[in-house]
This record gives C-alpha cells, structure tokens and sequence, in this order.
C-alpha cells in the first residue's frame, strides 16, 4: 500500500504538547513490523466517496505556510494540502514517488537529480514545474524567512538548478546521509501565489492553495479549520468528503465531545485509555488502537540562567522528578523513561545508559556541592546573591504538562527551590521558545525516520534554531558533524551513542519518557490499517448507510 501526501515522511523534528497525536515517521526500516488490520477492514464493500473525518486538535496552529511551520499540528494540516517530491512508503518505509516521476542519485552522493509527473497543477489550475521546486528551496534557504529549524538541514546544499520545465537538480557540498530525505520530503510550494506578499506574513499561511488531495475550504478561529476533497486531483482516490480538524484545547471536553459522536478520530489520555473509554457503549462506537509513538518527552533547562549554567545542578533537577512513578501511578505503566534523545528502538539509543534515578538525597548533595545552598535561612537555596527561584512552562493543552509541573513543584519544594507555574496557549507557548524567554518548558519532540540531532543540539542553533535551551559543547558538535557525512549504518550509530552518553552526563533536557499512542477511532470508517507509522487515514471511506454527513 503507498501513502500519499498526508504521509509524507516529517523532514524535521516537530514540536508538539504532550503528549501530542501525532503520526510519527520514525520507525527503523529494518525493524518495521508487519501492518495490523482492524476490523473495520473486513468489510467486502466497494469504498465510496462521502461522509466527514472530524479530527481533534489539541493546539491551534500558527500558520499553514509549510516552510515556516515549525509544529506538529501545522504539519499534519499540510501534509493533506500539499506534496512532496517523494514520500515513503507506509509498510515498508522504502523511497516511494509522488511529484516526482523519478529521481537519480550521483555515484559521489553529491548530486540529485529529480524528474517532475507530466500534467502536474496547483488547485487553482495553474501549472506545477520545476520552477515551483526551485523558489521552494530558494525560500527554504533564505535567511530572511523565519525557518532556522528547516534551514539548519540545507546549510550544504549549494546549488538547486532548473534543467527544464520537469528536470530539477539539487548538488551538496559534501554527502549527506539524510539528504534524499530532506530534498524529497519538503513540501513544494506555489511560486505564483507566495511571491506575491511578504513570505513570513503571507496570507496563504490562513488560505493556503496545494496539490494534494484536500484544499482548504475554511479557517474558524479558535473552532475549526475544514478542507474538502480535491475532485481534480491526480493522484489516487479518496474517498472522504471532508476534513475537518475541532479544535479542543482541555482534554476532558475533547472526551466527551468524542463521545457524543462530534470527533472522530483522536488521542487519548492513559486514564482515558484505561479508565474513561472502557465501557461497552464506547466498544460498540469507538475502535480503540494503539501503536508506537517514536517521539519523545523532555523538560529543558534555560542554560542562559545562572541556576540551569551547571550541569550538576541540572543533574540534580533530573533526580527530583519521579518519572518511574509518574508512569507508573498517573499512566497506567503506559510509558517508557528515557535517558536521551533518540528513540528507544533505534541503534542509535544506548541501551547501556541508565537514567539518573529519583533520588531527592543524592540530588540535595549536588546542589550544595555546586554552591546552591541557603545562606540567609529564608528556606530558599541561593548563590552569589541570587535565590534559586524559577517559572515551569507548559502549553494549556497539556494535561501532562500540568501533572508534572504539580509534581515537580512540589518535590522541590522540600529541598529549597521555589518553582511556580505558568501555563500558555501554544502560540504563546512557541513564541516563548523562540524568543528564548523561559526558565525552564515541557514539551515534545515528534522524531523522522533518520534522526539527524543537529537541529535541536548543535550549537549553531542557539541563537535561532531549535536549540532553546542554549546547549553548547564542543565534542557534541563534533560528533553531529561527522555524522551527517557517515552513510555507515552501524558507524553512525556508533557515534550517535556517544553523542547519547555526553547528553547523559550534561543532562541539558530531563528526558522524560516514550509513550505509545493511544488513539479512538468511530467504527463506521473502513478499511484502517496501522502501519509502522500508524494509520493513513486518506485510505479510510465510509459505506453510505453509515455516513453522518451529507
């Protein structure tokens, strides 16, 4: 079975609440399990076109603009609206064609070469070329254009050349392990429309005009954004008429919107999971699937604040959180600890690291030890005249993020650091992030399916980039370096575990955790596979007698 746009393979690591719904392309090829079929899919019906896919968006997002877009929640939007020159295959994982009609790689790993299909058009019927192609990466490129997150994975590309109408050809200046990927997974933009206005502030980051199967139809602010089937479309069939993404920012009200049948399709909370959708009325209207989530959970520590500047006090921080019994009393055993960045299953995680443990003892002792004691007897530890006091951050559509900022204020509190807690819409939230105005933020990332560490980690990603916490080492850049030019499998992950080992030890994030994703689907959609990636909902149809849209 191939994937169409809406699977197009995430280029980049995505931020998303925690934790998000999300379809993660993580999963190591060789390890890609079998897909499982629901029972939806036994029907013998012939697919027909109708009925709504109402999806539940835990976060609005702030643009629609594919370039700029720097969030989960953006790119699942677009990845119905808009194509990439390539995407990958859902069972296998395997390079698969969608713009492209075909494409060639030079024997140096240096040149790509990419042929556009014939007749390819935008949805306002303007023709699609290489030229689409080529101002897609000029932006991408383009320091002017607010996407240091993107830009950070073509600082090597030296070159994109329009050849003809149909023949693009993109050259590095030395090879690059994840550029198939980067080339082939960015979502190509419309020339005509976007040169229109200001790029970062374009209109068509509210009304944007793809090449997908869906168009935009409608952006209610703080409700909905609604896309319709594309009937002109080239590619293969959907079936459903509508997609409509609810916003609901509390996880509760979601539930019960889910429940009165006004969502379709969304995450579950572990005590949703286990607890609030297990009755047998649920069963008879709801398919309940759980599938790996390949991304991950952290708290970052400002290292531009004088208390997060050392690593043994982050150290410390880390050994006050109780992430076993986190998982274990609030997530049901729903969950994985982590102790670094890439996924648990990959070759590139070091299975031989254990994480720093809860232990508020020990964690007491390296505070004295790196100076942070209580010298004026107010109960609050200080240094150098500074008082061990800070904020804690979490988007408001974090139920997670609630629940562990509860937690960790108050395992602080009993050794001498005040934390309060401060919650923000996501917009806010990501403006935060931006601006590197925070003490300390949870969040998650939502990892591709080769993960290159230099967005987030590389110091050259401090000041603008997806290095928020400040994270600055020396060995650590090194080591990202040369593994962006080492195609080796096993030589590369080799190197990643040390990478793994040096986060370990300056502990710059306090991993959290991995956790499957739990979602609920209504059983009138048919013909749902979870892949290694999840379900590809641009498969599912409903029968007539069962759609409840008209």
């Amino acid at each position: 079975m191939k994937s169409t746009s809406f699977r197009s393979f995430i280029v980049m690591l995505m931020l998303v609440v925690i934790p998000g719904l999300v379809i993660q392309d993580c999963t190591k090829k060789d390890e890609a399990p079998p897909p499982r079929v629901t029972e939806e899919t036994r029907g013998a019906e012939t697919p027909v076109i109708g009925d709504w896919l109402v999806r539940r968006l835990s976060a609005e997002p702030a643009t629609l603009n594919p370039v700029t877009a720097s969030d989960a929640y953006e790119s699942l939007i677009n990845g119905y609206i808009y194509e990439s020159l390539l995407t990958l295959d859902n069972q296998t994982l395997d390079h698969i064609p969608v713009l492209a009609e075909s494409w060639s790689v030079s024997e140096d790993k240096k040149q790509y070469t990419f042929v556009l299909k014939e007749g390819l058009h935008w949805q306002d019927g303007e023709p699609l070329t290489s030229r689409d192609v080529l101002y897609t990466f000029d932006r991408a490129r383009d320091p002017a254009v607010d996407a240091p997150h993107l830009r950070s994975y073509y600082k090597d590309l030296t070159d994109v050349e329009v050849i003809n109408e149909r023949i693009v050809r993109f050259t590095y200046a030395y090879p690059y392990f994840k550029a198939l990927d980067m080339i082939g997974g960015l979502s190509i933009i419309p020339q005509h429309i976007f040169e229109r206005e200001d790029f970062n502030t374009h209109s068509a980051g509210r009304a944007p005009v793809g090449s997908g199967p869906y168009r935009f139809l409608k952006w209610d602010t703080g409700k909905e954004i609604i896309l319709e089937r594309y009937p002109e479309y080239w590619g293969r069939a959907h079936y459903v008429q509508r997609i409509v993404f609810r916003i609901v920012t509390d996880e509760m009200v979601a539930l019960q919107v889910l429940k009165k049948g006004e969502i379709d399709f969304m995450g579950l909370q572990p005590i949703q999971w286990e607890r609030q959708t297990s009755t047998r009325d649920f069963s008879d209207n709801f398919n309940k699937i759980r599938y790996p989530s390949l991304g991950y959970s952290y708290i970052g520590w400002n290292q531009r604040r004088p208390m997060f500047a050392d690593r043994m006090v982050r150290r410390a921080m880390t050994m006050l959180v109780d992430r076993e019994s986190f998982v274990k009393n609030i997530w049901y055993g729903l969950g994985t600890v982590i102790s670094g960045n890439f996924f648990v299953g990959s070759p590139d995680y070091d299975k031989t690291i254990e994480s720093w443990p809860y232990d508020p003892e020990k964690a007491s002792t390296l505070l004295d030890e790196a100076g942070w004691v209580d010298s004026d007897g107010d109960g609050i530890r200080d240094k150098d005249g500074v008082s061990f006091r800070f904020e804690f951050t979490y988007s408001s559509g974090s139920t997670t993020g609630e629940q562990l900022a509860t937690m960790l204020q108050e395992s602080l509190g009993k050794v001498g650091i005040e934390m309060s807690i401060r919650q923000l819409e996501w917009a806010l939230f990501t403006k935060l992030l931006g601006d590197r105005a925070f003490d300390a933020v949870t969040l998650g990332w939502s990892l591709p399916v080769l993960a290159d560490p230099y967005q987030v980690w590389h110091s050259s990603q401090v000041e603008k980039g997806s290095n928020y916490i400040g994270f600055v080492d020396l060995e650590a850049d090194r080591i990202i370096e040369d593994g962006r030019t080492e195609f080796d499998r096993e030589k590369r992950a080799a190197m990643y575990r040390r990478f793994h080992r040096i986060l370990h030890e300056e502990q710059p994030y306090t991993f959290l955790f991995n956790r499957d994703n739990l979602v609920a689907l209504d059983r009138r959609f048919q013909n749902v596979t979870v892949y290694p990636l999840g379900p590809d909902s641009t498969e599912w149809w409903v029968p007539t007698k069962d759609q409840r849209y008209r």
